[in-house]
C-alpha cells in the first residue's frame, strides 16, 4: 500500500487500519490542506459493510472517528462501477506497472526514496491522458486552493475517542480524573477526544467543554459550567426553624377540606 508523505511516498506492508491512517495523514501533509470528501475502496479495516444494491455504506466505527477528527467526508467506492472503483484502482496500477515492476530494492527505504525519485520525475510531470497537462500543473493552480486548511493536530495515532456519560456532579471520568461539562448536560452521552495534553467533550457534534488534561484523582473544573447550580461558588444558605411556614388555619381545617387525614 502507498501514500505520499511530506517529505517522500510511505510504503507499508499491509492494510491494516493503523497503516490507513498514518498513510491517509502523511498524504494530508504532503498536499498542505485537507480535502472536503474522500474517496475510499471497500477495505475491511474501513468500511464494515456496502450494500451493492442500496449503496447504504456503514463505515468502521474508528475511520468515522479519524474523517471528524481531521474534517472530512468519507465515501466508499461503489462497487463495479468504473467511475468510482475503477479510477481507483487505476492509479495502483500505475505505480505497479511504471514505478515498482521489473525493479528490486535491497531496503524498505531504498523502495520509498526510488518512490519519491519517481514520483518527482516522473508521474508529477507526465502529460496526463485525460486532461492533457501535467498533475503538478492543475493541482497548483486549480486543486490547491480548494483544499481545507490543515488543522494544527497531533496525528489521530495520538489521539482517544471515548464515549461517557455525564455523572450527576456534572463530570465525566475519564482514567480517574473528572472534567465537568455544562450542568444541564447531566445524564446525556458525550463524546471525549484526548489528545496533546487536551480534552475536547462535545455533544450532538458541538463542543460543549475542553480542559488541559488533568492528573490521576483531581477534578478538573470550569466554574462556567456550574452557572445558575444553587450554592456552588459560595456557602449554602441553612435553613432555619425560623424561617419554617406559618400556617394561618389549624391542620385540621386543611384536612377537613382534603377529604380526611393525608
Amino acid at each position: 500500500m502507498l501514500f505520499r508523505s511530506r517529505t517522500m511516498p510511505l510504503a507499508f506492508r499491509n492494510e491494516a487500519q493503523a497503516a490507513w491512517f498514518e498513510g491517509m495523514e502523511g498524504a494530508l501533509r504532503h498536499f498542505g490542506g485537507v480535502p472536503h470528501e474522500v474517496l475510499l475502496d471497500n477495505a475491511r479495516a474501513l468500511v464494515d459493510r456496502h450494500d451493492p444494491v442500496t449503496r447504504t455504506v456503514a463505515f468502521n466505527a474508528r475511520l468515522s472517528a479519524f474523517a471528524r477528527y481531521w474534517e472530512f467526508e468519507p465515501h466508499a467506492c461503489a462497487p463495479y462501477r468504473a467511475r468510482t472503483k475503477g479510477k481507483d484502482e487505476n492509479g495502483v496500477g500505475y505505480v505497479k506497472k511504471n514505478a515498482i515492476a521489473g525493479r528490486t530494492f535491497e531496503t524498505w527505504s531504498g523502495l520509498e526514496a526510488h518512490l519519491d525519485r519517481w514520483m518527482r520525475e516522473v508521474s508529477d510531470v507526465r502529460v496526463h491522458g485525460t486532461t492533457g497537462e501535467p498533475p503538478i500543473v492543475r493541482f497548483l493552480r486549480d486543486e490547491a486552493q480548494a483544499l481545507k486548511p490543515l488543522p494544527q493536530k497531533p496525528p489521530f495515532g495520538h489521539m482517544r475517542d471515548l464515549l461517557r456519560r455525564v455523572q450527576a456532579d456534572c463530570c465525566v471520568e475519564i482514567d480517574r480524573v473528572f472534567y465537568s461539562v455544562p450542568w444541564r448536560l447531566i445524564g446525556a452521552r458525550v463524546t471525549v477526544q484526548i489528545a496533546a495534553g487536551r480534552v475536547l467533550i462535545s455533544h450532538g457534534g458541538q463542543a460543549v467543554a475542553e480542559h488541559a488534561e488533568g492528573a490521576r484523582r483531581e477534578r478538573v473544573l470550569d466554574p462556567a459550567h456550574f452557572h445558575g447550580v444553587a450554592g456552588f461558588g459560595g456557602a449554602v444558605r441553612a435553613t432555619h426553624a425560623t424561617d419554617a411556614p406559618t400556617l394561618l388555619r389549624p391542620l385540621a381545617e386543611y384536612e377537613a377540606i382534603a377529604g380526611g387525614r393525608w
